[in-house]
């Protein structure tokens, strides 16, 4: 049996993945499960898994290359069986990029057997409470003469700009006429609407060219997503942080002997997780006809790694003590630097926080990711004279600044959340009650 090696949706926001290294080589004998390649995803580095037995006949895609979710990357069969058809529907995949190829499918799966795109488009599912918005697998545009746009692969979407060619002067050799990879290299070839050349152009010594990570391109979409259709307002609050710097000089104190500590950020997050529960209308999703709001506060905390940001997921951070919360997101945010994080550990968070403050940063607006309802950016503790009884003294203040989807969050609803924050830091013991 023939079975078809696909680029698989490694997580729930990939379009495309970059092949780090193949683990198996052509003629390797594979068993259902082996582990074939590793694939930088958008967020991770993850292993791609056989889904047939057989030999590894033929490898279409080389290190370092991409190529789209559900593209053919190689192919498994038996020794003698013919697998000239497969290598031609391979389409145009190479180093570098992703291939043309119609066949979109989140898993490798024998090639007799695979679901047609079209009945994947129609089994959608209700999402999960938890989960993160669905994948856009398929990458099935609608047909210009009823949409006005050209029926485009995303890959080809990109080569075309950045060659400053019109999508509409290209004739699409995919299905229904649909532009890929290898129409737009033909037509750049041809000299198809080829921008002028520039009169002045850079010495080769004056810049450096850094190819855009898979996480830096879903980055990149993910901000788009948010900044232009979520309304969002801001809510500021300026707190004192002294009963909490005593709180955790004690608390450090006892733990001492067990070589454990808590940091400011592992109290801020507990308090996030109790104010939450008093407000689950910011503990919420958007989901365009309806809100979700939860009852457990499942807590997103921006990790900054190379690449750009990810926020691994603290489950039920409601329920959890200082210390544990601390552990795990200590814990995460070292296995996220070295990209091995799955991707149930940073999606469907009920709320994120992100916390500037060891930057030197005292006040920032964050970006809301969606469908989460609200993000948290938490700046630094900083000595500030202030008028207390009427003199003025030096305390250690705390800014945070509330980004809200209006949809969701109303500013009175986001201020008495704030409210209530402000109070559990100011008198820590509050985050007990």
């Amino acid at each position: 049996m023939i079975t078809k090696v696909h680029m698989e949706a490694l997580s729930p926001t990939m379009e495309e993945g970059q092949l780090v290294q193949w683990l198996k080589s052509e003629g390797d004998d594979i068993s259902n499960g082996d582990i074939l390649a590793e694939i930088e995803t958008d967020k991770a580095t993850m292993e791609l898994v056989a889904r047939g037995d057989g030999v590894l006949r033929r490898i279409f895609l080389d290190a370092g290359g991409t190529a789209e979710v559900g593209a053919v990357i190689g192919v498994i069969a038996g020794a003698d069986d013919d697998i000239s058809s497969v290598e031609g529907a391979s389409g145009g995949v190479s180093a570098g990029a992703a291939a043309g190829s119609t066949e979109a499918a989140s898993a490798t799966e024998p090639a007799e057997a695979a679901t047609p795109p079209a009945a994947k488009a129609e089994s959608g599912q209700k999402e999960d409470a938890a989960a993160a918005p669905a994948v856009e697998v398929a990458h099935m545009d609608a047909p210009e003469s009823t949409t006005g746009r050209v029926k485009a692969s995303p890959v080809a979407r990109r080569l075309a700009e950045e060659a400053g060619i019109e999508l509409s002067r290209i004739a699409g050799s995919g299905p229904g006429g649909r532009i890929v990879k290898r129409d737009v290299e033909k037509a750049k070839e041809e000299g198809v609407s080829a921008p002028a050349p520039s009169s002045w152009a850079p010495a080769a010594d004056e810049y450096e060219d850094v190819s855009t990570s898979q996480m830096r391109k879903a980055i990149a979409k993910r901000l788009v997503q948010s900044i232009g259709p979520v309304p969002t307002f801001y809510l500021t609050v300026d707190l004192d942080m002294s009963r909490v710097i005593e709180a955790r000089k004690s608390i450090n104190a006892m733990l001492e002997s067990e070589g454990r500590k808590v940091s400011i950020n592992d109290i801020v997050l507990k308090a996030v997780a109790g104010a939450l529960r008093q407000h689950p209308n910011c503990n919420a999703h958007w989901h365009g006809d309806y809100v979700r709001r939860f009852n457990a506060v499942h807590l997103g905390v921006a990790v900054a790694i190379d690449d750009g940001l990810i926020t691994p997921v603290v489950r039920n951070a409601h329920q959890k003590g200082l210390i544990q919360i601390g552990a795990e997101v200590r814990e995460m945010a070292a296995r996220a630097r070295e990209k091995r994080l799955k991707p149930e550990e940073y999606t469907g968070a009920t709320f994120s926080v992100s916390n500037l403050g060891m930057f030197g940063i005292h006040e920032f607006t964050a970006i809301i990711n969606p469908p989460e309802a609200g993000i948290l950016a938490v700046g630094g503790i900083e000595e500030t004279p202030v008028v207390v009884d009427g003199d003025v003294v030096v305390r250690p203040r705390m800014r945070m600044t509330m980004s809200c989807d209006h949809r969701v969050i109303d500013g009175a609803q986001g201020s008495r959340f704030l409210q209530t924050l402000k109070t559990m830091l100011e008198e820590p013991t509050a985050i007990l009650l």
